[in-house]
């Protein structure tokens, strides 16, 4: 599996390199800023791109805009976009178009070996990989717009898991019920966010973000 990875500190840069490639990935690309990233992006066609969020030259949005840039071109790339902070903003942008893998992670869960290879292959593979925080501030900032505030407790607590890339299975383990309990839940979220109810896991999270950026 190939990666593109953008990231300008040189410390943590190689050592996400060496970590991924422990892991069996092959780095196409290294850089440390956002036109460089582009040129990688578009050269290279990666199976996911590990991208920061702020690059040189201006440390604003370099790495996340490149990342956009290069989705528009190549439809579907895969990226999963690292951020020091929760920055809504960017994490609405990454999310917009609703296409292909995507994810967003506080830097924090890079220390999680597990979790971020984890993370890195589930975004390959077209899924999504959203960082509990980032999920609870989108929910928390959609509540208080009509239809999510129809949501119980209970079901808001499922929708988190949903867009995290929960399964059913995993979403019952962590809230300590059932899968018909979960499922249940889902078909009741899904009615209420007039959504259709999909049998991929990977199309129902992307569903679910999709109208959270709305």
């Amino acid at each position: 599996m190939r990666v593109v990875l953008a990231e300008d500190l040189a410390l943590l840069r190689e050592g996400l390199v060496s970590l991924l490639e422990t892991h069996g990935f092959e780095i196409a690309d290294a850089v440390d800023n956002g036109p460089s990233l582009l040129k990688a992006l578009v050269d290279h066609r990666p199976d996911v791109a590990v991208v920061d969020v702020r690059l040189p030259p201006s440390f604003t949005d370099e790495g996340l805009q490149a990342a956009l840039e290069a989705r528009r071109r190549i439809p579907g790339l895969p990226v999963l976009v690292l951020s020091q902070y929760v920055e809504q903003l960017y994490a609405r942008e990454l999310l917009a178009d609703g296409s292909g893998g995507i994810g967003y992670l506080l830097k924090d869960r890079v220390f999680d070996t597990a979790q971020f290879v984890d993370a890195v292959r589930r975004v390959a593979a077209g899924g999504t990989a959203m960082d509990p925080e980032v999920i609870s501030r989108l929910v928390a900032g959609s509540a208080r717009r009509t239809p999510l505030s129809r949501l119980t407790p209970r079901e808001g607590e499922v929708l988190e898991l949903m867009a995290q890339g929960c399964s059913n299975a995993a979403i019952a383990e962590r809230l300590v019920v059932t899968e018909r309990a979960v499922t249940k839940h889902t078909a009741n979220i899904f009615a209420k966010l007039d959504l259709p109810v999909a049998d991929d896991i990977n199309r129902r999270v992307l569903a679910v973000l999709a109208y959270l950026n709305r």
